[in-house]
Parts: structure tokens; C-alpha cells; sequence
């Protein structure tokens, strides 16, 4: 029997995050998948929401790649030292042993969806 299993990351309970990675402020997350739920590399999907003024500090990946999908707002992404204006609708590779922050430097949350797969 084929089980299907829907999760509905708008409406999953947030959690909060103090100084992310050594960011600023405090951020909500909700892990949505894990590697539980995959039967790929891929490890987990999780909904995350940056008020103004707040960030992801700049840190360094292992063996493992990720993604963030901005769904609403803009802010400034720093991938390996270069830093690019992002907005909704963009993607961001982030790839193996790079690094990378994410500062929403506007008055408008960041809404954003992060993937991560195993190298």
C-alpha cells in the first residue's frame, strides 16, 4: 500500500532561532522534511522566515549542497565573498565546502524555502 504524506509548510508551527549561524536577531524556522521522509540525498526541507534586520550568518558547508528559494522579500546573499541583491523568486546554489549569509537589510520579512542534499 502506497502511503502519501503531505506537509503543508505554511501552516507548520515556527520555532525560534537566536543569532543563526552568528546572525542578528531571531529568526523562525519549521523543519517541514527530514531525511526521514527521502529515500534520495536529500536531507531536509525547511521553511524559514527572516524579519527586518535580521540574518543568516556567513558560514562554511561540508560535503553538502543547499538551496534557498526566496518566496517573498529581498535582502543581500553573500556566496563565497561575493555578495548579490536577492529577491522573490530567486534561487541560490549554495555548493559543497562553500560559504554563505543571508542579511535582509529591508523593512519586509524574508519568507524562503531551504534544501539541503547530501553530497
Amino acid at each position: 500500500m502506497i502511503t502519501i504524506k503531505i506537509n503543508n509548510f505554511l501552516s507548520s508551527k515556527l520555532t525560534e532561532e537566536n543569532n543563526c549561524h552568528n546572525g542578528k536577531g531571531i529568526v523562525r524556522n519549521s523543519l517541514v522534511l527530514n531525511d526521514d521522509d527521502f529515500e534520495t540525498n536529500l536531507r531536509f526541507i525547511r521553511y524559514m522566515e527572516l524579519p527586518p534586520k535580521t540574518s543568516i550568518g556567513y558560514h562554511e558547508h561540508g560535503d553538502d549542497e543547499e538551496l534557498y528559494i526566496i518566496l517573498e522579500g529581498q535582502g543581500v546573499m553573500n556566496v563565497d565573498g561575493e555578495q548579490k541583491e536577492v529577491t522573490m523568486g530567486d534561487i541560490i546554489t549554495n555548493k559543497p565546502f562553500g560559504s554563505h549569509g543571508l542579511i535582509n537589510n529591508s523593512d519586509n520579512v524574508i519568507k524562503m524555502l531551504v534544501l539541503e542534499v547530501y553530497k
